[in-house]
């Protein structure tokens, strides 16, 4: 399985904004277009920030489901232009599960 560990620094002051964005919009997107979703994490040290996981069987899979989602009228016509004014910036670091070790919780994500 290939994750995502995906950090978000939010414009300042505006999380809980974008969180209720993530949980109620994103999220179920994301879910729909056949993404494994873990998070959000937030932040106790930074008011500004939020960790969360974007799970996919393999790379091939990871292009095909993006490029289905950013390329899609919803993320085009109405996500993105709400999101990006309230993202400062992010950071992804592109991981492998081992399949030799138990990845407990990360195959029943829905």
């Amino acid at each position: 399985m290939i994750v995502e560990v995906r950090s978000y620094r939010i414009v300042p002051g505006r999380r809980d904004e974008f969180l209720e964005f993530f949980k109620t919009k994103a999220i179920p997107a994301l879910r729909a277009h056949g993404m494994k979703v873990v998070g959000p994490f937030i932040d106790v040290e930074n008011p500004n920030k939020f960790v969360w996981l974007r799970g996919f069987p393999s790379l091939a899979e990871r292009t095909r489901l993006k490029e289905l989602f950013y390329e899609g009228d919803l993320w085009k016509n109405e996500m993105e232009s709400i999101a990006m004014p309230m993202l400062d910036s992010y950071d992804v670091i592109l991981c492998e599960t081992d399949p030799n070790l138990v990845n407990e919780g990360l195959e029943d994500v829905t």
